[in-house]
């Protein structure tokens, strides 16, 4: 085809075409993911167990081909983290996806409490005791009790939400004791300038203490790293779908 023909594509076909190249990108990527993870479990220490690893593909902001293409891809477990604009994107794809698991993996208000607690499936974000109270009554109120994830500040950053480590086993006691909210699992962000391995170490030390049989670490850029520290789920989005939009 010539230059001049080229420049003549409508702008539907052009469209297309570009849909078309982000759906194999997408497929491809997942693929080369799950693959690494496969890798890094049957390279993880035995003394950090053998439990599978679940990918949670992290869509916030996310254009819907770039979605749709791992949705085709067979992905079925999804990170958001925002409320209205996962409902805005999850909602209708629901009801042609009824295997869907969406986790919560953003900063929560409690005013939110109540549409989180319908929309999702897994709240990855318990930070706080107020925010603790808000879940445990929306939960009983909707008779639908949500697999919960303390989030602990493991680099004790001023700026980043998070229980401090000192004060986790207090929190568990009153999230399970007080609250009855079903803790599973413990979920952490390193610093960005820190070993990130020091920090995958330290929670996977903590959940065992503490009997908590979860563990949420390691996103793009650290994600392996994290499986070979006991990481049962990864938020992996980059690596999946490509720089997001801004």
């Amino acid at each position: 085809m010539s230059k001049d023909q080229n420049d003549t594509n409508p702008p539907a076909v052009e469209n297309a075409q570009q849909s078309d190249t982000a759906s194999r990108d997408v497929a491809h990527q997942l693929a080369a993911v799950k693959s690494q993870i496969k890798a890094a479990i049957d390279q993880r220490p035995p003394r950090y167990g053998d439990a599978p690893v679940t990918l949670v593909a992290v869509s916030k902001r996310q254009p819907d081909d770039k979605i749709n293409a791992a949705l085709a891809a067979g992905q079925r477990v999804f990170g958001e983290n925002r409320v209205q604009e996962a409902s805005q994107r999850w909602i209708g794809r629901r009801s042609a996806h009824s295997d869907l698991t969406l986790h919560l993996i953003g900063p929560l208000q409690t005013n939110k409490a109540a549409e989180a607690v319908a929309l999702f499936d897994v709240i990855e974000v318990v930070d706080r005791e107020k925010l603790a109270w808000a879940l445990s009554k929306e939960m009983t109120r909707q008779n639908r009790f949500l697999p919960c994830y303390i989030q602990v500040n493991t680099g004790e950053e001023s700026q980043k939400s998070g229980i401090l480590p000192d004060q986790l086993e207090g929190f568990i006691q009153f999230c399970r004791d007080q609250l009855a909210l079903p803790i599973i699992g413990l979920m952490c962000i390193p610093p960005v300038d820190e070993e990130a391995a020091m920090h995958f170490a330290l929670l996977n030390r903590m959940a065992q203490r503490l009997n908590v049989p979860k563990l949420s670490m390691g996103m793009s850029g650290d994600y392996v790293e994290a499986i070979g520290f006991g990481a049962t789920s990864v938020r992996v989005g980059s690596a999946i779908f490509g720089t997001r939009e801004s």
